[in-house]
């Protein structure tokens, strides 16, 4: 059960672009910025914050930053972010295939080399304490530009931030993001304590 009850969006009305941009990413708003909405400029600044993370102008593709997200909240244990950054993914074009695959990724044909190394760096850069170091950095120069491995380390940063609201909040899964979870890691994944 949630620690705060997630607020309707209509509490705070100057919220709406913001939530909007929530909306775009997930298909809904999710509760955790509806339980985020009592300090509403905590919400506009991770707006702006996800935004430049999320560009649609970035070098790295969008879909795959996603799966980055996803890798760095199973680092560090969130279920909820976990669930919600594989709705994310679908939604910016990684195919139901690759997702199938996801923890199948460093032996299957649908992941690059590039892709294994920046997965390797978003789980070793989610967890405590951190694992990145010289050999990985290495892998990653190898595939990526230093520009790439800003935006790659950012994307892991953005769920960091969210790993820690929403289990510090246990906040409550909604239940398109439990269904592609459940769907696509295994029927045995549960929402821990995002109940």
């Amino acid at each position: 059960m949630a620690h705060l009850k997630p607020l309707p969006a209509s509490t705070t009305p100057e919220l709406e672009s913001d939530f909007a941009i929530f909306t775009e990413i997930l298909g809904f708003i999710p509760n955790s910025l509806l339980t985020m909405q009592r300090r509403p400029e905590i919400v506009k600044g991770f707006g702006v914050l996800t935004k430049a993370v999320m560009a649609k102008d970035s070098s790295v593709d969008l879909g795959f930053k996603r799966l980055l997200a996803h890798f760095a909240s199973h680092a560090a244990g969130c279920r909820y972010c976990e669930a919600h950054s594989l709705v994310a993914a679908q939604i910016h074009g990684i195919s139901d295939e690759k997702l199938a695959a996801l923890w199948e990724y460093q032996s299957s044909e649908l992941y690059s080399d590039a892709e294994r190394a920046a997965l390797d760096y978003a789980l070793a850069a989610a967890s405590v304490p951190n694992a990145v170091d010289e050999s990985l950095m290495e892998r990653m120069n190898q595939h990526w530009s230093e520009d790439q491995i800003v935006e790659i380390l950012a994307a892991v940063c953005l769920y960091g931030f969210l790993n820690r609201w929403n289990d510090s909040m246990a906040t409550e899964l909604e239940d398109v993001p439990k269904a592609l979870a459940k769907g696509v890691l295994n029927a045995d994944w549960n929402e821990g304590k995002h109940r």
